[in-house]
């Protein structure tokens, strides 16, 4: 919670700021204020980080972070406020079969220091006192067909399976074969045609958009009646 309201905050790991990833991140935000939830976008693009440092201080015997990574950089504010999230959503297009590089470097700052390695039950006890609801959102070029086909679910859901692992609850929507270029004239390409791409936006990517749309309303109402 946030000033006593219900807090959603999402996270861009695309370095565009207005293409496919950002726009299903502005659908998913805009369901979660639909539903009542205060939000939060973050381009993490737009801050200078690194993945986690091994310095185990998270980890210490009595220490004193509370499950947000020690290292005090540009991140640490924002992974911070984490702490006052009901809703966690982070977005990322499909580079070589794997989300961005800033994407892993942030799920690492931000679920580690929640992680436990202390179990009971077989279970970790994790530093949070509630279930958080999350979500992936992955964007990619590649046709749902071809997604299967190289395995991308069982690659991809790594990342939601951690999510579900450390906060409670996870979700995965996918955005396939997505318009890369807004001129396919000027790059080299034979495997994919702007005709083809273009027909398959326009019949496509608002059902995409609204998938995001009801996702986000749909973790924000999941938090409410927990």
């Amino acid at each position: 919670m946030k000033d006593g309201k219900l807090f959603a905050m999402f996270f861009n790991g695309s370095p565009r700021k207005n293409w496919n990833t950002a726009k299903m991140l502005a659908a998913a935000a805009e369901g979660a204020r639909e539903a009542g939830a205060e939000t939060e976008t973050v381009n993490l693009y737009d801050f200078p980080f690194a993945g986690c440092k091994s310095c185990f201080a998270c980890k210490l015997k009595n220490a004193k972070t509370n499950g947000v990574c020690a290292i005090r950089d540009e991140l640490r504010p924002i992974l911070e406020r984490t702490r006052q999230a009901d809703v966690l959503v982070l977005g990322a297009p499909v580079y070589f079969s794997y989300p961005t590089g800033v994407y892993r470097a942030f799920l690492e700052r931000l679920a580690f220091p929640v992680y436990s390695y202390h179990y009971e039950g077989g279970k970790p006890l994790v530093c949070r006192d509630k279930v958080i609801e999350t979500a992936n959102i992955f964007t990619m070029n590649c046709p749902k067909e071809m997604m299967e086909r190289f395995d991308y679910p069982t690659l991809l859901e790594s990342n939601t399976e951690t999510l579900k692992t450390v906060f409670g609850a996870c979700e995965t929507l996918y955005a396939c074969n997505t318009y890369q270029f807004s001129d396919y004239s000027r790059y080299d390409m034979t495997l994919f045609t702007e005709e083809e791409k273009r027909a398959y936006r326009d019949a496509n990517f608002e059902k995409d958009l609204e998938n995001a749309r009801v996702l986000g309303k749909r973790l924000v109402e999941k938090s409410l009646s927990e």
